[in-house]
């Protein structure tokens, strides 16, 4: 499974399965008429409901540009359609919502027409590492949205929340752990090089790496559930048969909101920060328009929209953000957090899967 194919697609599909999708076309037919039209990609499930819902109609209100919402099969099914179809200079969405293991794969064979921030003046508000860019400094891809999956635990196996990612490798814990089955969607390199190896540029060279693993390796034992099925980790995290482990901070928090004894705590080396970026084909005929919509997604109001109604933690800075603390807590927080090094797993993603299954999963 690759980067972009991460579970948040699968849970939110889940989550918003309730969630009353609005008509994909939110403006008049006179206005497709005129050509002032979006395709947009979107992940499927609860993304695209809650877009659907929430934020085309507003866009579509905003600009009058009609948005035709797609949704996006996972993996990278996405990006393999996109660039077969650019090489026939058509494009099956212009803006897509991508991972950014996708997304430096389609840098690397330029699929992203560069964009111009002179377009979407409220990139200036996003947090820097939420925008992409190309070697020679020319932007491939913008924030869209962020989640965090943090370290959780069951309240009554652990009255008192666990302060770092140390505890998953405490003795005490022996047995008691759920932790993401793959090297690509757990990020646990990072998180142990964050924790005991001085911060993830330990992963620089293959001598880190290694070290890091052997490290990892350590809390084996501690592993009752390595999971790819998300919603029996939930279950087992809920009846405190997995006390402990990682999860997403926005669901753990439904979950809890609904009476569950769990909670989701941002250890002091942070939780581990996932996105995904809007980019724009390079054989897109939208190019204004597309611009358009990144701007208008860009607002401090339209991050702060999607946090409350989707659950996504914003990607612009949080001063400019109109939340409350406790809306802010529910989707994010304001401690470094851990990046994944998406760098490794576009360039060395076959050798990362040899070495975890070999002294990890295998």
């Amino acid at each position: 499974m690759s980067m972009q194919d991460h579970k948040p697609l699968d849970r939110r599909s889940v989550l918003g399965a309730g969630l009353a999708g609005a008509s994909l076309l939110a403006a008049p037919g006179l206005l497709r008429a005129q050509g002032r039209s979006l395709k947009v990609g979107v992940y499927g499930g609860y993304f695209k409901k809650s877009f659907d819902k929430h934020i085309f109609p507003a866009f579509t209100k905003a600009t009058g540009i009609a948005v035709e919402s797609v949704a996006e099969p996972t993996g990278e099914a996405w990006l393999v359609q996109l660039e077969q179809t650019a090489r026939a200079n058509q494009a099956p969405a212009d803006v897509s919502m991508m991972g950014q293991v996708a997304l430096l794969k389609g840098q690397a064979t330029k699929l992203w027409a560069p964009l111009d921030l002179a377009k979407i003046p409220n990139a200036s508000a996003l947090q820097e590492r939420f925008v992409q860019r190309y070697p020679d400094g020319r932007v491939a891809g913008i924030g869209a949205v962020s989640w965090y999956i943090t370290l959780v635990s069951n309240t009554r196996a652990y009255p008192n929340p666990p302060q770092s990612w140390a505890a998953l490798w405490d003795p005490a814990n022996k047995d008691r752990l759920g932790l993401l089955a793959l090297v690509s969607n757990s990020f646990l390199l990072e998180v142990t090089a964050k924790t005991f190896l001085g911060g993830t540029q330990a992963l620089d060279t293959e001598a880190g790496q290694l070290k890091a693993f052997k490290k990892l390796a350590e809390l084996k034992s501690n592993v009752r559930l390595w999971y790819r099925d998300e919603a029996q980790f939930e279950q087992a995290l809920k009846s405190g048969e997995i006390p402990m482990g990682q999860y997403y901070h926005d669901v753990t928090g439904l979950a809890a909101g609904e009476g569950h004894p769990v909670r989701s705590t941002f250890p002091k080396e942070g939780g581990i920060l996932d996105s995904g970026s809007w980019a724009i084909s390079r054989a897109s005929k939208k190019g204004e328009e597309a611009h358009a919509f990144i701007n208008f997604v860009s607002q401090p109001a339209i991050q702060a929209l999607m946090a409350r109604q989707i659950g996504t933690s914003p990607t612009v800075k949080r001063k400019l953000l109109e939340l409350s603390d406790k809306e802010f807590a529910a989707v994010s927080s304001e401690i470094d957090p851990i990046v994944p090094r998406y760098d490794l797993y576009q360039t060395r993603s076959d050798w990362l899967n040899e070495q975890w299954t070999r002294l990890i999963a295998g």
